[in-house]
């Protein structure tokens, strides 16, 4: 079997975790969204299973019912550039909005984490779904869920231009002659388009990778489309095989429109394996991690999706309320989907509510049955790999322990790294300075 079709691992490292009262657990620590020392062991232990990255999410507005994560946590570039010091192969990948920042910033702080980390960046690009975020940023309003997906594509093109400001070799360094650069290998931008105005040139070169690899989160016909255009890598999430192979088709079936190939994209979707030695062991532990979860707190969990909405002002067991066109303009296909499931499935509130709190995932169970889930997931090309988010944090030494084994045993997982950069490991290609393209294009059609 060749390392391309290989299954890939990601870890997603959430702190005090994405779920609103796991905090409450004996074995989270409660300081664990800015502890360090928790990080770095968490990024260790996955570096330790051969996982490809580990992933950093992030937001950019709270208020009083987020969730505990959310309102004490580190910024994702600060993070990973201190875990790039304190490993050697995993990659480091972290989100930043299109919507609240700008370009050149951007490629300078991921092509700096590039260079730290000697080609192991990768970032997560998202539009930004809160509408909140714009009182943080001075804006007279959130733009609208597709404009969006607009920024986000013209922001791309401008940090990928940006990365490519020096060939490879533009740097001579020669102290004898005192050439330290070839100005011909020196590029500006000169981007003007309906959003951004961005001269360059930028002032850091291309690492070993040649640019950070792109992920892309975004499950909309909008987030869709983009990935399929410009991703090298796509976090999803879905509750059923299949879901997942419907979207797995859709972003391989758009990237060859676009005239890609289908292997250019590695599909990720999130899962949250809770293990145990029997399936009576793993149900407990999924039982006492849903039993923390307060009626209040998920409540306040599920109004972060709908605009932080106040379900509170609802019956909690009468059928899910009609909350008209709230979730539109933030996250769209998360909000879509609760909806149609709440009418088809004739849900009441609480029902709703706890189901979000703490998702009942299929992938519960002993050891080999999450290995047997990941191998079927993998060859029904549902799924690429994964991204790995434990509910508690023995969940990641668990799966690295119990189930990597399994996998490497069936030789479906490897057991050493291929290469020395994040775009190396997933199997995805190298981008060629499109300077140095077009002279060798032109050397060779002149």
């Amino acid at each position: 079997m060749s390392n391309r079709k290989q299954i890939k691992f990601g870890a997603l490292i959430h702190g005090v975790g994405g779920n609103v009262s796991v905090w409450r657990h004996p074995e989270v620590p409660v300081d664990a969204s800015v502890n360090f020392e928790f990080y770095k062991l968490q990024a260790q232990t996955a570096e330790a299973g051969k996982f490809d990255l580990v992933f950093i999410a992030d937001g950019l507005y709270i208020n009083e019912k987020s969730i505990p994560h959310f309102l004490n946590r580190f910024e994702p570039i600060t993070i990973l550039s201190a875990l790039a010091a304190a490993t050697s192969h995993i990659g480091l990948v972290g989100t930043l909005s299109s919507s609240y920042s700008e370009p050149f910033t951007v490629a300078r702080q991921f092509g700096s984490l590039d260079q730290i980390s000697s080609g192991r960046a990768g970032w997560n690009v998202v539009t930004s779904p809160l509408e909140g975020s714009a009182k943080n940023y001075g804006k007279a309003e959130h733009p609208s869920h597709d404009e969006r997906y607009r920024i986000a594509e013209e922001f791309l093109q401008v940090a990928q231009g940006l990365w490519d400001s020096w060939e490879d070799d533009a740097f001579i360094r020669d102290k004898e002659s005192g050439v330290f650069f070839d100005p011909d290998k020196l590029h500006t931008l000169n981007h003007k388009g309906a959003y951004f105005s961005v001269q360059g040139p930028l002032n850091i070169a291309r690492s070993k990778q040649g640019q950070p690899v792109i992920f892309q989160a975004g499950s909309s016909e909008s987030g869709k489309k983009l990935a399929g255009k410009v991703a090298d890598a796509v976090f999803t999430g879905h509750e059923n095989i299949k879901e997942a192979k419907q979207f797995y088709k859709e972003i391989k079936d758009n990237a060859i429109a676009s005239g890609r190939s289908a292997d250019d994209v590695v599909i990720l979707p999130g899962i949250g394996p809770i293990i145990g030695a029997t399936e009576e062991e793993a149900e407990r532990k999924y039982e006492e991690i849903a039993g923390l979860v307060s009626i209040d707190s998920a409540l306040n969990y599920l109004g972060r999706f709908f605009e932080h909405h106040d379900f509170s002002q609802y019956p909690l067991d009468e059928p899910f309320p009609d909350v008209g066109e709230l979730g539109k303009n933030s996250f769209r296909s998360g909000t879509d989907k609760i909806k149609k499931q709440a009418k088809e499935q004739n849900l009441t509130l609480r029902q709703v509510a706890l189901r979000s709190a703490t998702p009942r995932g299929e992938f519960i169970g002993t050891p080999r049955k999450i290995a047997d889930l990941i191998q079927q997931w993998n060859e029904e090309e549902a799924a690429d790999g994964f991204i790995i988010h434990t509910p508690l944090p023995s969940g990641l030494k668990d799966f690295v322990e119990q189930v990597v084994p399994i996998l490497q045993e069936r030789g479906l997982y490897r057991t050493e790294y291929e290469a020395d950069t994040l775009r190396g490991n997933l199997g995805i290609p190298f981008p060629a300075n499109r300077y140095t393209t077009a002279k060798n294009t032109a050397a060779v059609n002149g």
